[in-house]
């Protein structure tokens, strides 16, 4: 049977349940439970003192009956402290590194564990955003504002058994918020440093079986410098600037107590612009020539549209629950340099998904989960940079299950296995096992988890060369993906009824067929280069937590990651150190209500020294991590005052000491800044 078919019959499938549970509504049978909402991840993030999961088993579990190591940000989390773009949200999350190339709108990459940004898959309201027109195909977090974000979960460890390609260092899910309640509109203005000017307009609530919640949002940065002193030898060197203008909304209408409908759509356009890197001539002794800053700007403009529509089912009194989505995510971006009469470069890329999953609960003998995909992913790139126009695109199918259970609740656990079927670069097999043992009585949670992963090569990376008669850069429509097999081991510990909770995880990554620039065919030279299947890496380390709430109106968060990572085969350009991986992270976050009226955050981050590549190329055969990045230590406080009830005043003071640090090395960071400004509710 074809996908397409076996869509259609899943679909009459639901239909014909529905019309089962429908009749079993009647007087003298029990009610129906009623259906949950699209990812189920609004009305479930906590159980009294117990955190709830989504993402790790696709279904609300607790965090405790799973193996798997995980971090989650609320929606109060992001109001508390005030981020307002995803990468600053997710800086001081254990098991991450954000590196951001200037002030926002700078491209952001995301590392997870020691590996590299293109193995995290990023999901939004259940569709797969990794941009499929990037070079790599990993995920740009630069302009992704975080108004209407309800929920990030982030799972560490490959995750490719049950989320497929680009999954095998993690996944990060992020959930909008669903409107409850009365109508709520409001307004935030905010202003500040480096020109900031925000403007926020939403409204959320429900009425009937439809519920709604709509965020318009408006960020603008005038001038943040982004070019180290070093760098500029007396030029008149310009910040950058950027302008966001974004959407989120999620809508969603229960038809019956067991069967409703959702859609989800996530809109932005941006303008960055950044000061040009040309060829040049130093100013200062020796006069070499190389590529320096300049006094005019390069600009990328961004369009994207992430949209999703969902069905979900609940059926014979709530044992069976599925959920079938179609979702489109659209890329088109141009790059236009400041150079006088240079031509933009478009390129734009889209994916278009189709996804059914269904979970059946068997009662005391566990729950059952099995379902399928069809991913079209799609490149159209002009002559960018030189490049040989492209239109291509590559096609994956896939099938999952997964069994969930438990033993006189002490021994949890989920296993799960997945086929991809890939129309480039063939197929794969990965699995993933996260039991948990609770030790009784005691508060004690030994966890573990293992699995494979798997990431596939770029459309780019297949299809796309540079010719030039000084060496070519070809395409390689014969990589195959980059496998993983990683696993983990720790323990958790509660204590004071729950209100101190502390942890620590050991994991472990070994990597094999990784993508890497080498030679392309040529028996003695290498005068034109390619990427192939090469290089081995290897990652371990420890991360660890500690949650402390006193008192209801006080949380401590403290959290701490070691991290390794080398390469264990590698070309010639490289070394057995991994670039821009630190091996020290230390968080520490508070939340203090000091008032019912007022609300006080803060957030301590230090980040260790780290290998870096050279931004200009200034410095002879330094292959890959010949510059050393140095650590840095950074405040951020966060105030907000509720003045009535309908209207809020907030400040917030970001890296407080006026660190001058750069990461990546080259990009210095936004130094000391301030911001303020009010909400108007109703």
């Amino acid at each position: 049977m074809s996908f397409t078919r076996g869509v259609v019959f899943l679909s009459a499938l639901m239909a014909s349940v529905s019309s089962v549970a429908l009749a079993d509504d009647s007087p003298g049978s029990s009610s129906p439970r009623k259906a949950r909402p699209l990812n189920h991840a609004a009305d479930t993030a906590t159980d009294g003192n117990e955190t709830i999961t989504v993402s790790a088993a696709r279904h609300p579990i607790s965090i405790n009956d799973i193996g798997t190591s995980l971090s989650i940000i609320t929606a109060e989390e992001i109001q508390t402290q005030q981020r307002r773009m995803l990468p600053d949200l997710l800086a001081s999350q254990p098991g991450l590194n954000v590196v951001r190339t200037g002030g926002p709108g700078g491209a952001t990459s995301i590392f997870m564990r020691g590996t590299a940004s293109n193995e995290v898959k990023v999901r939004l309201d259940g569709m797969d955003i990794n941009d499929p027109s990037g070079y790599a195909g990993a995920f740009d977090a630069a302009q992704f504002l975080t108004d209407g974000i309800g929920r990030v979960e982030i799972l560490r460890g490959p995750q490719s058994g049950l989320y497929g390609a680009d999954a095998m260092a993690g996944v990060i899910d992020i959930t909008s918020i669903r409107g409850e309640g009365r109508f709520k509109p409001f307004v935030r203005i905010e202003g500040g440093s480096f020109g900031t000017f925000n403007q926020t307009l939403g409204a959320s609530g429900s009425r009937g079986g439809f519920h709604y919640s709509v965020y318009l949002s408006h960020s603008r940065v005038v001038d943040v410098p982004n070019v180290p002193r070093r760098y500029r030898e007396g030029r008149d060197v310009p910040g950058s600037r950027n302008d966001n203008r974004s959407a989120n909304i999620r809508l969603g209408y229960d038809v019956t107590d067991n069967f409703d409908l959702g859609l989800t759509a996530h809109l932005t356009q941006s303008k960055y612009l950044y000061p040009t890197t040309a060829y040049g001539t130093s100013d200062t002794p020796p006069y070499y020539t190389t590529y320096i800053p300049t006094n005019y700007r390069d600009q990328t403009n961004l369009n994207q549209a992430v949209v999703r529509g969902t069905a979900h089912l609940s059926s014979f009194g709530g044992r069976f629950d599925q959920i079938i989505g179609l979702g489109y995510t659209a890329y088109r971006n141009r790059y236009e340099s400041g150079v006088a009469d240079s031509t933009p470069d478009l390129y734009s890329g889209g994916r278009v998904k189709i996804d059914w999953h269904g979970t059946t609960d068997l009662g005391k003998a566990g729950r059952l989960l099995v379902g399928a995909e069809h991913i079209h992913d799609m490149l159209t790139q002009n002559d960018s940079g030189g490049a040989i126009p492209v239109s291509r695109a590559i096609d994956t199918n896939a099938g999952y299950g997964q069994y969930e259970g438990d033993w006189h609740h002490i021994l949890y656990g989920a296993a799960n296995i997945r086929y991809d079927s890939n129309s480039r670069y063939g197929n794969y097999v990965t699995w993933r096992a996260a039991p948990a043992i609770h030790v009784p009585n005691t508060g004690t949670i030994i966890k573990a988890s293992g699995g494979s992963g798997f990431h596939g090569p770029s459309l780019e990376e297949l299809f796309v060369s540079y010719p030039s008669p000084y060496g070519s850069y070809l395409s390689n429509p014969n990589l195959r993906a980059e496998r993983l097999i990683g696993y983990d081991a720790g323990v958790t510990q509660q204590l004071l009824h729950n209100t101190l909770n502390f942890g620590a995880t050991w994991y472990e990554n070994h990597i094999r067929n990784m993508i890497e620039t080498g030679c392309a065919a040529g028996p003695t030279t290498c005068f034109n280069t390619t990427q192939v299947n090469v290089a081995a890496g290897k990652t371990y380390g420890v991360e660890s937590f500690l949650k402390w709430s006193p008192r209801h109106d006080l949380d401590f968060s403290l959290n701490y990651t070691w991290t390794v990572a080398r390469n264990t085969r590698y070309t010639e350009n490289q070394t057995s150190a991994v670039p821009r991986i630190p091996h020290h992270k230390f968080s520490f976050i508070t939340r203090w209500d000091i008032t019912p009226k007022l609300t006080f955050s803060s957030t301590m981050l230090y980040v260790s020294g780290w290998r870096d590549l050279d931004r200009l190329g200034t410095i002879s055969d330094c292959r890959s991590t010949c510059v050393k990045g140095h650590g840095y230590f950074t405040i951020n406080l966060a105030a907000n005052y509720k003045l009535n009830r309908y209207l809020s005043v907030y400040a917030r003071a970001d890296n407080l000491l006026n660190r001058q640090y750069e990461n990546p090395v080259g990009y210095l960071q936004p130094g000391r800044a301030g911001y303020g400004g009010f909400t108007l509710s109703y």
